[in-house]
């Protein structure tokens, strides 16, 4: 006995090849795609950077980056390199209450604890406040245990509105 032929479609071949298509391209767009870190090429010896690369942000924004331990660090913003003041330094000698005020001098503040540095414009500070437009962030590092003659950079750039 012969069996009976079954007719093909050829819309519902058309649409499952398409749907087949499709999956392929979003499986292989979320495999290849990056983000994060690997997409703005942050290297491992930073933690983090705030504000971002390209982010948006206030004039008076602060700028930070936060290392992996056992860095020093000098910052640099649109080609002004900071002075920077150790927060060590700052209370050598000195008894601190917790909970205690510091006054902090209006430089770039290199935190050996905590292995950050930041940057907070205000009066009397290299940059008073950021002008609107695109600014140019650049980290030095380079081990504690080593001189600067190895430090090695990082820039990105931030937009003030």
């Amino acid at each position: 006995m012969k069996r009976p032929r079954l007719k093909l479609d050829k819309q519902l071949l058309l649409a499952s090849i398409g749907i087949g298509m499709g999956l392929t391209l979003m499986i292989l767009g979320f495999n290849t795609g990056l983000t994060g870190r690997e997409a703005s090429n942050i290297p491992e010896e930073i933690e983090g950077i705030s504000p971002g690369d390209n982010e948006r942000v206030l004039r008076q924004s602060q700028v930070i980056v936060d290392f992996v331990e056992g860095f020093n660090a000098k910052l640099f913003i649109d080609g002004i390199e900071l002075p920077t003041t150790r927060l060590d330094e700052i209370s050598a000698g000195r008894q601190i209450q917790p909970g205690a005020q510091i006054d902090l001098p209006p430089t770039a503040i290199f935190d050996p604890g905590n292995y950050t540095i930041s940057f907070l414009p205000q009066e009397g500070a290299p940059i008073e406040q950021f002008t609107q437009g695109e600014h140019i962030g650049r980290v030095m590092f380079w081990p504690i245990d080593q001189d600067e003659s190895k430090a090695r950079s990082y820039t990105w750039t931030f937009i003030t509105d």
